[in-house]
């Protein structure tokens, strides 16, 4: 396995458009992390709009991590630099499977944007190569990682506040206005469905579990999904690209336990609320991103020697099974 720079971990970036940008700005913030090298295909990516959804995403920490940094001619290049022990992917989804084997056969941890693949068993070879070389690999869930996402999640596990009894959960933002031949090819980004709706799925997922049955209506576009679960808990997801390039991105949730109403809002102040008996509530979160967060998480295992990642690799293909699994329903 590649050596640790004194400076901290050693990373290489292959993709510099919005999500490599994000990518950046979190290792530059991290303080454990070096941009070594950087890979990009597209001449055009760091012209690429940089306020996709309205999110911060530190675009201006991201530039001043990058305006050193060398730019690599080819990713063989990049992989045989002995000093990166990471490899940050953020190409589009058809790519990452190749890429991920490529990095971690050359001895590199690897972080792999969402959606890893549409295919669970692509995903789960990932998997099964990062565990054979001793390395670990990484799907880039960050709602898992979403300071009031943790912060609900931790109140419904432990019942804070009573049995979860119904959650809905809305994430909706502006068609895509770049990259639009491959985000707008549902064969090869699986539309909002996929690439968008992606993020509630996974979050679903990991706090209630497997749905034992899910309905689906609306399109690849616009997809709306309830989820039945053998707790009896009742969920519904709404995940959508709107054309209006003018349209407020919405990340929203409001989940009813027992003992109260927890209601999240992205952009609102405060962001993250408990209703009872008529009164809200702020609740207090950490600051920060959830991009921060799964970074973070990364490089602490990385440091501390884990043998495994903060987020599986089994836990994205199971993702993926789900989202499949929406799909046929969709088709019905």
């Amino acid at each position: 396995m590649s050596a640790l720079p004194s400076q901290g971990i050693g990373v290489g970036l292959i993709g510099l458009g919005f999500m490599g940008r994000t990518h950046a700005a979190c290792f530059a913030a991290s303080g454990r992390a070096h941009i070594i090298a950087t890979f990009e295909r597209n001449p055009d990516a760091l012209h690429a709009a940089t306020g996709a959804n309205n999110l911060d995403t530190g675009s201006a920490l991201a530039a001043a991590a990058l305006a050193h940094t060398r730019r690599a001619t080819s990713i063989d290049e990049l992989l045989a630099d002995a000093r990166i022990a990471l490899v940050s992917i953020t190409t589009p989804t058809d790519s990452h499977v190749e890429l991920a084997l490529r990095a971690l056969e050359a001895g590199k941890h690897v972080l792999v944007e969402k959606p890893v693949s549409l295919d669970p068993a692509a995903i789960r070879r990932i998997g099964a190569c990062a565990t054979a070389h001793g390395l670990l690999a990484m799907p880039a869930h960050c709602m898992r990682f979403w300071p009031s996402w943790i912060v609900m999640r931790e109140a419904l596990q432990s019942e804070h506040y009573g049995r979860p009894l119904r959650a809905r959960f809305q994430r909706m933002g502006q068609a895509p206005s770049w990259s639009k031949d491959f985000y707008l090819d549902d064969a090869r980004s699986g539309g909002a469905a996929i690439d968008l709706h992606i993020h509630d799925a996974d979050y679903i997922r990991a706090v209630f579990g497997e749905p034992t049955a899910v309905h689906a209506t609306g399109s690849r576009r616009h997809i709306q999904t309830t989820y039945s679960f053998a707790s009896g808990v009742h969920v519904e997801a709404e995940g959508a690209w709107v054309d209006d390039a003018a349209f407020e991105f919405v990340m929203a949730a409001v989940i009813e336990c027992e003992r109260g109403t927890l209601d999240f809002c992205l952009g609102r102040e405060p962001e993250l609320v408990l209703t009872r008996e008529g009164v809200s509530t702020p609740i207090a979160v950490p600051t920060g991103s959830g991009y921060e967060g799964e970074i973070n998480a990364l490089l602490d295992a990385i440091l501390s020697g884990a043998r495994a990642a903060p987020v599986s690799m089994e836990d994205a293909a199971k993702t993926q099974e789900l989202l499949n699994r929406e799909l046929a329903s969709l088709a019905q």
